[in-house]
């Protein structure tokens, strides 16, 4: 009840929330209550995650999973970021076709010219609009890097939550 008394000065709020269809999608222009795309019915089974997007200010997912990774290493989509520091690769790995980045050094690194950028970390250096995935030890550190990156204007950025421990572990089964 206080939530509806709150939210009644919002307008559209209430339409969204109360409705039983909705007609206004993630990215639509809304001129006197109507869309300008076509409404779809509340029972639709990712209607609670697109009502989330639209009034979250993060990206819709920021995770990435093993298989995804693998996917994104393969077709060469992504540009992967290792955040932990040199001699956590030497003693333990690495994710083959991933850029040691430091975290201490995330936030001087992604400003760099990517000449300079390429020469201090040996390779590409990503675009504000490529997408970017960080990894670490345990996925603590990538999701800083990832706000970081979020901070600096980067776009499409994710995390490998599960990072070098559910690769090992994913790595060994195969």
């Amino acid at each position: 009840m206080a939530l509806r008394r709150c939210c009644r000065f919002t307008g559209l709020v209430p339409q969204l929330l109360w409705s039983s269809k909705v007609t206004v999608l993630p990215g639509a222009s809304v001129l006197r209550g109507r869309s300008s795309v076509s409404s779809f019915d509340s029972t639709d089974r990712g209607y609670k995650e697109l009502l989330l997007r639209r009034f979250s200010s993060g990206p819709p997912s920021t995770d990435v999973t093993y298989e995804q990774l693998k996917q994104l290493l393969a077709g060469r989509k992504s540009v992967v970021i290792d955040v932990r520091e040199p001699w956590e690769l030497r003693e333990y790995g690495f994710i083959p076709g991933s850029i040691n980045v430091p975290l201490g050094q995330a936030n001087t690194a992604l400003q760099l010219g990517p000449e300079e950028f390429k020469e201090k970390y040996g390779g590409e250096m990503p675009q504000q609009t490529d997408n970017v995935v960080f990894s670490c030890l345990a996925g603590v550190r990538s999701k800083n890097a990832l706000d970081t990156a979020a901070s600096l204007g980067y776009k499409d950025v994710q995390h490998y939550p599960g990072g070098w421990r559910d690769w090992v572990k994913h790595e060994q089964h195969n």
